[in-house]
C-alpha cells in the first residue's frame, strides 16, 4: 500500500511542484498523459522547474487632488504629513 501511494506521489511530482506556476494546467496535462513515457515525465519536470510563478500585482488608484492611498490597504489618507496609515497602520 505504501509503496502504491509513492509512486503515485512520484508520478505526479511535476505536477505538484508546478501547481502554482502560470502553466500549471500544461504541466499536469503533459504529466498525465504522457507521464507513463519516460521522456514525457521528464519534460514535465522540466517544464515544472522552469516556468515562471504569478506576478503579484496590486492596483492601486491615486486621486489627483493629493489625497494619497496606502499602499498596502488602499485607505486614503486624510492627513498630507501622516507618517503611517490610518487603517492598517504600516508606514506611507
Amino acid at each position: 500500500m505504501f509503496a502504491l501511494a509513492f509512486s503515485v506521489l512520484l508520478y505526479f511530482l511535476p505536477a505538484i511542484i508546478g501547481r502554482h506556476k502560470r502553466d500549471a494546467a500544461g504541466i499536469f496535462l503533459v504529466n498525465l498523459l504522457l507521464g507513463w513515457t519516460l521522456i514525457g515525465w521528464i519534460i514535465a519536470l522540466i517544464w515544472a522547474c522552469t516556468s515562471e510563478d504569478y506576478a503579484q500585482v496590486r492596483y492601486v488608484h491615486v486621486h489627483p487632488a493629493g489625497l494619497h492611498y496606502c499602499c498596502q490597504c488602499g485607505c486614503g489618507i486624510a492627513y498630507p504629513g501622516a507618517h503611517f496609515c490610518t487603517a492598517c497602520g504600516r508606514a506611507v
